[in-house]
Parts: C-alpha cells; structure tokens; sequence
C-alpha cells in the first residue's frame, strides 16, 4: 500500500487551484520514503489523490491523480502513450520533436523527445527517477527506437539529491545525429548538446519568423544557428552571434550542409551589439532568442534590465520598417512583464513599434492552464514603423 503524506489547508487549497506541486512548508506529516508513490491527505483524513514524493526537494510532492484514483504503473503508461499519441497528430515538419512535456502531459518532471530513429528523456525529480525502467519499456514497446539516451545532467536534480550524469539506457547513442526541421537539416550531439540537443521549442517560431525575414539579417545567441538557417534564403546577408567558439563551429557546419551564407562570430553580444550602434551598422531583421536571464524569482530586476538593453540596442539598430523577434525563455518573466520591458525598451530607443504576432513555445510543448512554470516562452514578432 502507498505511505500516506498529510498536507497543511494551504495545500490543499493549491491543489484546488489545478497547481499539482506542493512544497514542503506544507507537509504536516509523511511516512514516505524519496521517490515513493504516496497517497495524499488532508489533515481531516480525506484522500487528495496520489503523488510522487521527494524527502529533498522543496517541492515535496508533484501529483499524479487527484481523488481516489490511483497512480500505478499502468496508468504511466497510458499517460505516455496519450502524449505520443496527441503528437502524431500535429503532423510536425521535423524529425525533432517533444514526446512527453512533463507536467503538461500529468507526467511531472518526465521529459521525452525524440530525434529521428533515438530519444532523449531527463527524469528530474525522485520519483520519476524510480520510473525510469517503466517509461524505458513503454517507449520502446511503443516506438522501437534504436537507442535510449537519459540526459539527466540538468542543475535541477541535485535539488532532488539526485546525481547528474548522461547514461544509455537501452540501444546505441552515435555521436552525431542528423534531423530535419522545416526546411533545414541539423547535426545534433545529442549528449553534449544545449537541451536535449536542439532548442526544439523555438521550431514553431523559426517557421513564423522566416515569413517576415528579409534584407540584412542579425541572429543574436543563435546557438546552433536555428533562426538564421530557417530565415537565411529570405535575406541576402546573415550574421549569426553566440559568445561559444563551439556554437559557431555548429553553425558554419549546419550553415554548409544547408548550402547557405551565414557569417557565424563568437562574441558577447551586448558587447556587439553596442560595437555595432558605434560603426552606424544597420540591419532589416533583428532576432533576439537569449538563454533564461531569471532563472529564479531574485533574479527578476537584474534580467528585466538584460532584456531591456539588448531589445533597446537592437531597436536602434533596426532600420524602419524592420522585422524584431525578441524571445524571453524565463517564466519568471510573464509575458506582460515582458512586453512592458519592449516598450520601455522602444520609447527609449525613440521608435515607434507595432506588434506582429505574440507567440509562445511549440505545439508539442503545450502550456498547463494555472501551471505558470509550463508557459516559460514568449516571443514577439514586432515591426519597426517608418520614423
């Protein structure tokens, strides 16, 4: 029988909300040991529903079912066989994609993607750790991959006490994989890539993007040059920036696989783009895609002024009429904070912009309504008026 765990009022009124963590402050009493699968209560004794428990992270529990249904093994399974299933209805133009997003898909803290004929899966709390030999058969069972990879080397498990660390787990990992996105192909490490890999969440928006690409292009933290493949054939010239040596060495190699122009530079790019405001540079298409500037709620103000100046430097260097995709990957940066952030950025920059299209992470990375830590995307598509 599962161990029971007790949660405070407090708790049980997230739960109400449809929020499925809750932390330890609002633990009243546990029997549970890491990793179990426990039933939760509230302290009049009534049964919640079932939860994996963690005796180390802050988030003590991350549910599962709510009521009295139970979480067995063989309702995992049917969770990830809807998440795939929901996916090969998408028809997605790529080889790349998300199979199971976590919390989306009442799979909490479950990743799974798939690139061609392997995937990759991170198990970032204790309880979907235990899981693993279960999801490893369900997956192949269902999809028959050539290899299993667990990228499990995310920061966030050494909250869960958990050891970070890339493992095979059933088949073989080649060095290279080779995928397709849109009309571009990809070479892909799969155990030392960003990610899984690839950003494969910004697909949708590389697709959107490359519609209003034209003239001179900037990439900005392109990584393995996403953006600036996809938008290349629109543009007659394409600057791609990343600060790594070893992103820009990815991008020329995709950049010549594809049969296209980029001039990849390695380069801080508040730096560059301040350098490029000095030589009077100018540019018809801007793209901003950053990593994750507040990674934590104390880091909100020190990375609303890192989005500001990059989206201001970039706002006067975009010549009118000119195509901005500015992105923020931080959920703790909602998107009206992060619009606002635009248009201090504009009025500073003393241009007038209009909003194109307000966009969000891929299809196959869907958003959990009252989860706000699901909806961690934003990206604007913003035009740059006459002066």
């Amino acid at each position: 029988m599962p161990a029971n765990v007790v949660i405070s009022p407090r708790g049980e009124q997230r739960l109400q909300t449809g929020h499925p963590w809750i932390y330890r402050s609002d633990i009243v009493e546990s029997h549970a040991s890491g990793g179990d699968r426990v039933v939760v209560r509230s302290r009049r004794g009534q049964v919640l529903g079932q939860a994996l428990y963690s005796d180390q992270s802050q988030i003590a529990l991350r549910m599962l079912t709510d009521g009295e249904q139970e979480a067995d093994d063989a309702l995992i399974e049917r969770r990830i066989l809807a998440a795939i299933a929901f996916r090969e209805t998408l028809n997605i133009n790529a080889t790349a994609y998300r199979l199971v997003h976590g919390e989306s898909d009442r799979l909490p803290s479950l990743i799974v993607d798939q690139y061609g004929d392997y995937l990759v899966m991170q198990a970032l709390s204790q309880g979907m750790d235990k899981l693993t030999p279960l999801v490893v058969r369900v997956l192949q069972d269902r999809l028959s991959p050539r290899g299993i990879l667990a990228r499990n080397d995310p920061r966030t498990r050494t909250l869960d006490g958990l050891e970070q660390k890339v493992e095979v787990l059933a088949g073989e990992i080649p060095d290279v994989v080779h995928v397709h996105e849109l009309r571009v192909e990809y070479e892909v490490d799969l155990r030392h890539g960003q990610k899984t890999g690839l950003f494969l969440d910004q697909r949708d928006n590389r697709g959107a993007a490359a519609l209003y690409a034209h003239g001179r292009l900037l990439d900005c933290f392109s990584y393995n040059g996403g953006f600036a493949l996809t938008m290349a054939q629109r543009c007659r010239e394409v600057i791609a920036l990343d600060v790594s040596e070893d992103a820009v060495a990815r991008i020329k190699a995709n950049a010549a696989r594809n049969n296209v122009q980029v001039d990849a530079r390695a380069g801080n790019v508040f730096d560059e783009l301040r350098a490029f405001e000095r030589s009077g540079e100018r540019f018809d298409t801007i793209v901003l895609d950053p990593p994750a500037f507040a990674k934590s709620k104390s880091a909100i103000d020190k990375a609303s002024s890192g989005y500001k100046e990059i989206n201001l430097r970039a706002l006067k260097l975009l010549n009118p009429g000119g195509t901005l995709v500015t992105c923020s990957c931080s959920y703790n940066i909602s998107e009206a904070a992060f619009a606002q952030i635009i248009y201090e950025a504009a009025i500073d920059a003393g241009v007038h912009v209009t909003v194109t299209e307000k966009r969000m992470q891929g299809r196959d990375h869907p958003v959990l309504l009252g989860v706000p830590e699901t909806y961690y995307l934003k990206c604007f598509i913003l035009r740059r008026l006459a002066d």
